[in-house]
């Protein structure tokens, strides 16, 4: 079939008016502004170290990240460095995707490089994490910046799709997901009864207070603050971990007398009115317990000593005082799933064989 001359010139004009539509559109969606910046805030209830610590790890993200949310069958793929600057992980589903961290202030912030491929090609965004000490815990702030391509914007415009409000509604699955995370993790605890054993005992600093039994967490710390601080100042030499000691129990008036102490190598004379004084221990047989968790479970640790001891025949010794040993300092290990507390309560004999745990 021949094209004749009117035929051809009706076609040119049709490309003409092709190409020009096709220019005009480009210069339509190239002045539209495709820069976005979208973020989302959330406070959740635990230290900054400890959610910090679930963003900067991926290999957390598969729990709480809205990509398998979203899409059951997404697949993950970890690289050797899954933490830190460096790190990396993607994934295979829907769509697929990628996010490497460029940038990390523990605690702080990190920065992040993510790729994602979509119908349109690939989009290339910033994401961006802050995390901001607050009354009730930690304001986490997860965003995303960038710049939409031609071909996104006009995809978005022809299609009417809210590329934002996609976002934020990841965003919140996000956020929402790792809150759950952070709290089920530091609800996380072990009790351990480790069975009899000889604590050698020694000199030790302490201070000595009266309290109600549920006020006895809120007045440990402050006491414990003053013997630091008097052993800081005066050069001590430590010989153990910090303890409290449990002098006196009414459980009829529900209050306690107790020492808050840190062992020292050697005697110490204290001036008169000091607040802080130097006791001795006698080197004593007790049931150990060990409790990996928050203290509100020491109630517990301290009913399963016992159920020990009552498994055993082990006598509580009238004379001797119940105590606390704090393995790990609250103030360097935020997540109250990783505090370890030593129980120690005083008997009389020990009878043998003994049985070893509960």
């Amino acid at each position: 079939m021949q094209i004749n001359s009117k035929q051809m010139k009706i076609l040119k004009y049709l490309l003409f008016l092709v190409l020009i539509i096709i220019i005009g559109s480009a210069i339509y969606f190239g002045t539209k502004d495709g820069t976005y910046d979208i973020q989302d805030s959330m406070v959740i209830d635990a230290p900054p170290e400890v959610v910090f610590s679930k963003v900067n790890n991926f290999k957390s993200w598969e729990k709480w990240g809205p990509w398998k949310k979203e899409d059951p069958e997404t697949t993950f793929t970890y690289a050797e460095k899954t933490s830190g600057e460096g790190a990396s992980y993607s994934w295979n589903g829907n769509m697929n995707g990628s996010i490497t961290t460029t940038k990390v202030i523990p605690n702080k912030e990190i920065e992040q490089n993510l790729l994602v491929k979509t119908p349109m090609g690939e989009r290339n965004s910033i994401m961006y994490w802050d995390f901001e000490e607050v009354e009730n815990g930690t304001k986490v702030t997860w965003g995303t910046k960038g710049e939409h391509t031609l071909v996104d914007k006009a995809y978005q415009s022809i299609k009417g799709s809210d590329y934002k409000s996609k976002v934020h509604e990841m965003n919140k699955v996000g956020l929402e997901g790792l809150a759950a995370e952070v709290i089920e993790d530091m609800k996380q605890y072990a009790i351990n009864v480790d069975g009899v054993t000889q604590y050698g005992g020694g000199y030790y600093m302490y201070t000595t207070s009266v309290a109600k039994q549920d006020e006895l967490e809120e007045k440990t710390k402050p006491m414990m603050n003053e013997v630091m601080g008097f052993v800081t100042r005066n050069k001590l030499n430590t010989a153990g971990n910090p303890f409290t000691l449990y002098n006196q129990i009414d459980n009829a008036n529900n209050t306690v007398i107790f020492s808050t102490g840190v062992p020292v190598r050697e005697q110490v004379i204290t001036p008169e009115g000091s607040p802080v004084v130097c006791g001795y221990m006698e080197p004593v047989s007790a049931v150990k317990t060990t409790l990996k968790g928050n203290y509100k479970h020491l109630e517990e640790a301290y009913t399963k000593t016992r159920k020990y001891m009552d498994k055993n025949s082990l006598q509580i010794d009238p004379d001797g005082k119940m105590f606390e040993v704090y393995i790990t300092d609250p103030e360097k290990v935020p997540n109250p799933a990783n505090w370890v507390t030593e129980v120690y309560i005083p008997i009389i004999s020990t009878p043998e064989p003994i049985e070893q745990g509960i």
